[in-house]
């Protein structure tokens, strides 16, 4: 049976989520601020669950419906075919947000829309209660302008949750932005990416699972699978379609440097345990010894900075010396993330392109540089 799906988004990825998803063959893409909406069956949301890179999670539009008043809530809530998805021993936990929207209580948002999903599951059932023991059904709401929305989680831990980071390094990269950036880099199968901040390792393991097109979701389940509704033998086709896809022959390589020596072992473990250890090498080294070896580098890093890690002064002298070795000459790019709206003069020169994006909640802009110094 084919649903509509959402997948809500960092704000500023949503082109490259709806992007990602025409290139899975997904049905009805429409991209909106912070989300995108497809449709389809099983397979589809199998497929965006197991192979999407910059969504945070893929969640099932029940319904939509106005509300202005906890009655119409209430009735717009219960009017929904819960018993479609939702078991007589299923969780169902409510959690959400309002923007905009006369009903402002989010607890008591959580309370109407709870009542009104049992009240209809009792009619379903003829039960007067509900032990929820069974599988997690998570649902989540959206009120925006008086619009509601009322959602079903599919994926359980988010998206960005690959598997392979089971400890990371103080102030991490996300798994999606890190993808994000690489893929804006153009990481391909035949790159040569590095990463002089490696930290966790975050931005060259996804730069790896990028470059061989292993989908990230491949070492993970998704709550979706646990419920009644589920066909195994689809996820099963699913796991083995991406499986096939794997670019094995691809002369990708990427090498990671730390001033810090347990966060490069760190990277080094990461990468091992997301199965893309023999394409990473690791090395420690400081910023102020990096060079520009070889014809060609993908330069793609998160440098430390005020808000994270370094006071402000320290991270701007950072910038200064990265603008330094970070040499415009042909075949070499250089993709930064930084919150610093100063990044540009103390790195030196204008980036060639900049977009902005957010990591997290702290607002960011990726600045690029991929021209030559002759031009």
């Amino acid at each position: 049976m084919e649903q509509n799906y959402v997948c809500p988004c960092l704000l500023g990825l949503e082109g490259l989520v709806a992007g990602e998803l025409r290139a899975m063959e997904v049905p009805h893409v429409e991209a909106q601020n912070g989300r995108v909406l497809f449709r389809g069956g099983e397979d589809i949301l199998a497929r965006v669950n197991l192979g999407s890179r910059y969504a945070e999670r893929v969640q099932i539009l029940v319904g939509s419906f106005p509300a202005r008043s906890f009655e119409e809530l209430f009735e717009g809530v219960k009017g929904l075919p819960w018993e479609q998805w939702i078991g007589k021993k299923d969780a169902f936990p409510v959690k959400g947000r309002s923007l905009n929207s006369k009903l402002t209580s989010i607890p008591d948002c959580q309370a109407i829309i709870k009542k009104a999903v049992v009240e209809h599951l009792k009619m379903c059932y003829r039960l007067p209660w509900f032990e929820e023991s069974g599988p997690l059904h998570q649902i989540q709401f959206l009120i925006m302008k008086d619009q509601v929305q009322i959602m079903l989680d599919t994926s359980g831990p988010g998206l960005h949750k690959r598997g392979y980071r089971a400890i990371a390094t103080q102030a991490p990269i996300k798994e999606t932005l890190a993808a994000a950036m690489c893929f804006l880099s153009r990481v391909r199968s035949d790159s040569v990416l590095i990463d002089p901040f490696c930290g966790s390792g975050t931005i060259a393991i996804e730069g790896a699972l990028l470059a061989l097109n292993i989908a990230p979701g491949l070492k993970r389940s998704f709550a979706v699978e646990r419920w009644e509704s589920s066909n195994p033998q689809v996820w099963s086709r699913e796991r083995e379609r991406a499986q096939e896809q794997i670019r094995r022959d691809a002369f990708f390589q990427a090498y990671v440097y730390d001033i810090d020596q347990e966060a490069l072992s760190l990277a080094l473990k990461n990468a091992k345990k997301a199965g893309v250890s023999a394409r990473i090498t690791g090395k420690q080294q400081d910023i102020r010894e990096f060079a520009c070896e070889g014809e060609r580098g993908t330069v793609v890093c998160n440098p430390p900075y005020g808000e994270r890690l370094l006071d402000v002064n320290r991270a701007e002298e950072l910038y200064e010396v990265m603008g330094k070795v970070f040499i415009q000459k042909r075949g070499w790019s250089y993709t930064v993330i930084s919150p610093d709206t100063d990044f540009e003069r103390c790195y030196g020169r204008k980036a060639d392109k900049r977009r902005k994006l957010y990591n997290g909640m702290i607002p960011c802009q990726i600045y690029q540089y991929f021209k030559n110094q002759s031009k």
